[in-house]
């Protein structure tokens, strides 16, 4: 029989990633410059989904819908269909 105990053979490691993730962060903002504009982005992102789901047909509309309800998809401000 083993007299040690069962975690005798683990060891603990602690590491600390706030200067890491600062330092990430810091690297993110500086990739992204100074003209970046989160405002415009954000609209460009919500004009892409407007003309990615724009002129769906009746099917595609359901589906859009179902994928909505489901959580696949994020609902859309307005009257919450595709955009037509």
């Amino acid at each position: 029989m083993h007299d040690r105990a069962p975690n005798e053979d683990l060891h603990v490691l602690e590491i600390d990633l706030t200067h890491d993730e600062a330092r990430r962060r810091a690297a993110v903002l500086a990739a992204l410059g100074d003209s970046w504009d989160p405002i415009a982005a954000m609209e460009g992102e919500d004009e892409a989904h407007r003309l990615l789901y724009s002129g769906l047909d009746e099917e595609q509309q359901a589906i859009y819908r179902q994928l909505q309800e489901a959580g696949v998809l994020p609902p859309q401000e307005g009257d919450g269909n595709a955009a037509d």
